[in-house]
């Protein structure tokens, strides 16, 4: 048996002199598989002192990055998978300022220095912005490996010139640094290191019963010496490194194999193989087996044509990352990884019942309440991607699935955009390839980014054709590529002589698939209320006119009158 990687932690954090504490700190030592899947993390964060909010951002920092790191692909890089929830959580936070009464002072709103270690096998990965420290002592040579990212304006002034939140995009400093048994990490914030020296420190630690001693030991001296900030330090020390060779287990991804095609019965690293479930240009899919908890299982493999294009195989690993973030009832969830993984997959829950799709052709009259209460369904697992500011961009009838209880799951992220992740936005050429574009909003069709409302517009016309069985502009949507074609696109009512269908309801669509963003609804829960309740609003607008209820009555209509009008002009003439 190979050794695993072991290490002993102390932490210590006080507010010090100042009456509330900003910076927040903590760590995540995994048990196997996920120690040499994704190491050993502990992160710190300072809130800045000019913002009532700046706690808020380390916490939402330190947490975030503890928990998504843990969620990103085993097959990802630990530098890949530390700026990705990075890059991500740097966008909330702006975000969050954006919202806020702060938005036009970087110093007051969500914002806050970030300092990281990931520790993987025997290599210690930082990431750093900010003006908090991350030192090596090695005997008793204490060594700063961060840069202060900090402007000096005299000896009394200084500004941060990088932190999280600060901006719309955040450059993270990066290294990597080779570990040695004995080898101790120190993170530290500005109020803990401007008040002690080395030799404090290494004493400290050589002399205390525990980390956590030496920890308090060397914050209570900054304390002593006059430190009138926040105090927070954390110690690691490399107990035990694994073998070298266990380097290798847990590969990147050049060099993970992608799957050759499986048949049933088939064996694949722990899985029985049933049946394959579909098979197409971008992944296949098979139902199995798991050979040790007798559990029925997706996996997805990449398609042969895949992989030779490495872009195409991040976005397939993207897919489980995004799953692993998303908690709700009403999204498929992702399968924990008990198994070394030797090949590049995806395993998910098996979801038994049948697509949206299979259901409308079983269902082509479904009474209005029954519309509601899937539509609802599928607007809280649309909220779920939304609420972490993702946008999934490819709703459609064969990404739902309704299983055996009536519960409704939205699957297939591969279409998915994640703010603040440049490699995870979408063109509007992957939704065509798809096949969503008689669901896509019109505004993808001019080249623009989509938003929370554009998933929304994909929800209205699903709306729409379930109550009519077509859609709202007919096919004419993906050929308007231009804004003057689009202001010409005509609504065709889903009000019609054969559906007691209450005239808001129509309303209601018609709103959210408006050809402008700006003119649907703000929020999902907006469009699912107006759906059961009526909108003063619409009633109080005029009744749509008979060509847009009922074509075909309109022009029977038309040629009937034309037909009569005819009859008296030949009468007139006779006579």
């Amino acid at each position: 048996m190979g050794q695993h990687l072991k290490v002993s932690v102390g932490q210590y954090s006080d507010k010090g002199r100042k009456a509330l504490n900003q910076d927040f700190h903590g760590l995540m030592l995994p048990k196997e598989p996920q120690l040499g899947a994704k190491g050993v993390a502990i992160a710190l964060a300072d809130g800045i002192s000019s913002s009532a909010v700046s706690q808020e951002a380390a916490q939402s920092a330190v947490t975030g990055f503890l928990e998504d790191y843990y969620c990103t692909s085993d097959a990802w890089s630990v530098k890949k998978s530390g700026e990705h929830v990075l890059n991500a959580t740097n966008s909330w936070l702006h975000s969050q300022t954006q919202q806020s009464q702060h938005r036009y002072d970087r110093e007051r709103g969500y914002v806050c220095t970030f300092s990281a270690v990931v520790i993987k096998s025997m290599t210690a990965h930082l990431f750093h912005v900010g003006d908090a420290r991350i030192y090596r002592l090695r005997g008793s040579d204490l060594k700063q490996l961060t840069e202060d990212h900090r402007v000096r304006v005299s000896s009394e002034q200084s500004y941060l010139a990088r932190a999280l939140g600060m901006d719309r995009n955040v450059d993270i400093d990066y290294q990597q640094l080779q570990l040695a048994v004995g080898d101790l990490l120190l993170l530290a914030t500005d109020g803990v290191y401007e008040y002690t020296d080395p030799a404090f420190i290494c004493n400290a630690i050589a002399s205390g019963t525990s980390l956590e001693v030496a920890a308090k030991a060397i914050a209570d001296e900054a304390l002593h010496r006059g430190s009138g900030d926040n105090l927070t330090i954390q110690i690691v020390r490399i107990d035990v490194l694994p073998d070298p060779e266990a380097n290798e287990v847990y590969r990147q991804l050049s060099d993970l194999p992608c799957p050759p095609l499986l048949d049933a019965r088939a064996e694949f690293e722990g899985y029985q193989i049933v049946r394959v479930i579909k098979r197409s240009a971008r992944s296949h899919i098979y139902l199995a087996v798991d050979s040790e908890s007798g559990e029925r299982v997706v996996i997805k493999t990449p398609s042969t044509d895949m992989q030779a294009n490495p872009a195409a195989l991040e976005r397939f690993l993207l897919e489980e990352w995004i799953a692993r973030r998303i908690n709700s009832a009403h999204v498929l969830k992702p399968c924990s990884q008990t198994r070394q993984r030797q090949s590049i997959y995806v395993v998910t829950e098996y979801i038994e019942g049948q697509t949206l799709t299979q259901w409308m052709i079983d269902n082509p009259k479904p009474e209005l309440a029954v519309v509601r209460g899937i539509l609802e369904q599928i607007a809280k697992g649309l909220q779920a991607f939304h609420r972490l500011e993702m946008i999934y961009q490819d709703l459609k009838p064969d990404n739902i699935m309704i299983d055996t209880t009536g519960t409704v799951k939205i699957i297939d992220f591969g279409a998915t955009r994640v703010a603040g992740i440049e490699e995870i936005a979408s063109a509007v050429e992957q939704i065509n390839l798809l096949g969503a574009a008689l669901y896509a909003a019109p505004e993808y069709f001019l080249g623009e980014h989509g938003s929370a409302r554009s998933d929304l517009y994909s929800l209205g016309v699903i709306a729409y054709q379930m109550l009519s069985g077509g859609f709202p502009y007919g096919t004419e949507v993906p050929k308007s590529r231009t804004k003057s074609a689009q202001k010409k696109l005509a609504y065709k009512s889903v009000l019609n002589e054969e559906r007691e269908i209450p005239a808001w309801v129509d309303a209601a669509l018609r709103k959210a698939v408006h050809p402008d963003p700006f003119e649907r609804h703000e929020v999902l829960s907006e469009f699912i209320y107006d759906l059961s309740h009526p909108n003063k609003d619409f009633l109080n607008k005029t009744r749509p006119p008979l060509i847009e209820r009922n074509p075909v009555i309109f022009w029977k209509s038309v040629s009937f009158v034309l037909m009569l009008a005819l009859l008296v002009v030949s009468v007139v003439r006779f006579h």
